[in-house]
């Protein structure tokens, strides 16, 4: 992993109109497909870079796209293509620039979920016959809401945490996604606001899911040598890291006594050795959150605070605007845009190139995403090139 470090740079990122997407769509006005969206942040992507379409040589279609469709419609005829999430493609393209595979890389992603009426739980879930929770199904556990719900209520039994202090991470996101013109979700979010509100799935609450809305993601990676040589701010690939906990995964045994800390373990010691930095170099964190909870496990797998210690380590703002450790500085899936971990990209580089707006975590250097979804804990630190 050390090997990678350093010799890729994002060098151009776009994303779509979500706030404008969701409204759409909730109106049942349908002006894109999942290729759509992706093509117009591709777009932005292409100016905010100031390159050409020919200029790209490689291509990831991220889900829900194909590499040879997205292909027709960007008119790209990459040297080299491959498909992944938001974080194995970026793993995957600081590989293939490593290679010699292709110099500069699109991932692309686009999902147009709310308008065709994706379902992430019930008995026709999407996806469900790949994931673990099929098993569950004869109990009615459809859905990885009550799977995520199981965990997060043994964590709260065994380390104490209240429904307050779970509730601190909806709040604050919601606070920044207030200084994000491009969130959904802009309305006030007060902690009594939040207890107010009804169970999904106790002990999760209607703010602890994310949205489900449609819109696009492009980012553009290339070498760091020619990103040096560009007109924009690159913000360099520094680390990277992943470890999978699959053994006993359909017994749920990683998710409700290990809380995937194992695994947390391992990528971090993977993405902070390749990055020559520790949590304390860390400016602010992304963190995929399909539900809230993720973010108190992957605070204490990667050294953040100690094991246990997620609940009281959040309180009184740690993690909101102005906070020691701002963790999901555009609003994340919960607030912002349910983009499958692709708008957390988008905002680490914005962040680290100083063009956060309002919501902009001053000096910010180092920047670090986890994912740890379904057992799969893969993670990235992202630098700014020249801070």
């Amino acid at each position: 992993m050390a090997g990678l470090s350093g010799i890729a740079a994002f060098v151009g990122v776009g994303d779509t109109d979500y706030a404008d997407d969701y409204r759409k769509a909730r109106d049942k006005i349908v002006e894109r497909d999942a290729y759509g969206y992706a093509a117009l942040a591709f777009k932005r992507a292409l100016a905010d870079a100031g390159l050409k379409r020919d200029d790209i040589d490689g291509l990831i279609a991220g889900p829900t796209l194909v590499t040879e469709r997205l292909g027709e419609v960007l008119g790209i005829n990459p040297r080299w293509a491959g498909e992944g999430d938001a974080v194995n493609a970026v793993m995957s393209a600081v590989m293939a620039i490593h290679a010699g595979a292709a110099e500069v890389i699109a991932l692309v992603y686009g999902n147009n979920q709310r308008t065709k009426g994706t379902q992430y739980g019930g008995p026709q879930a999407d996806g469900g016959r790949h994931l673990a929770y099929v098993y569950y199904a004869p109990w009615g556990m459809t859905s990885q809401g009550a799977l995520y719900a199981m965990m997060t209520q043994r964590y709260m039994a065994l380390h104490g945490v209240t429904q307050r202090q779970l509730g601190e991470i909806a709040v604050a996101e919601r606070r920044f996604a207030q200084l994000n013109d491009n969130a959904i979700m802009r309305e006030p979010l007060s902690i009594e606001a939040y207890l107010a509100g009804r169970y999904i799935c106790e002990p999760l609450r209607l703010n602890d899911y994310c949205l489900v809305n449609d819109g696009g993601v492009a980012l553009i990676i290339t070498t760091t040598e020619r990103a040096r040589r560009m007109a924009v701010r690159p913000v360099s690939i520094a680390g990277i890291g992943r470890s999978d906990m699959n053994r006993d995964s359909t017994s749920l045994r990683p998710r409700f006594f290990d809380f995937y800390h194992p695994a947390h373990e391992q990528a971090a010691g993977q993405v902070f050795g390749a990055a020559g930095i520790g949590p304390k170099d860390v400016d602010l964190v992304q963190i995929y959150d399909s539900f809230s909870a993720h973010v108190l496990y992957a605070l204490e797998g990667f050294g953040y605070c100690g094991i246990g210690e997620a609940g009281r380590f959040i309180e009184g703002g740690t993690i909101g605007p102005g906070g020691r450790l701002p963790v999901n500085t555009s609003g994340g899936h919960i607030s912002e845009s349910y983009m499958q971990g692709w708008n957390h990209q988008v905002e680490l580089v914005r962040q680290l190139r100083g063009e956060a707006g309002a919501r902009q975590v001053a000096k910010a250097r180092n920047g670090h995403y986890i994912s740890d979804i379904a057992g799969k804990v893969a993670s990235l630190i992202y630098r700014s090139e020249g801070a």
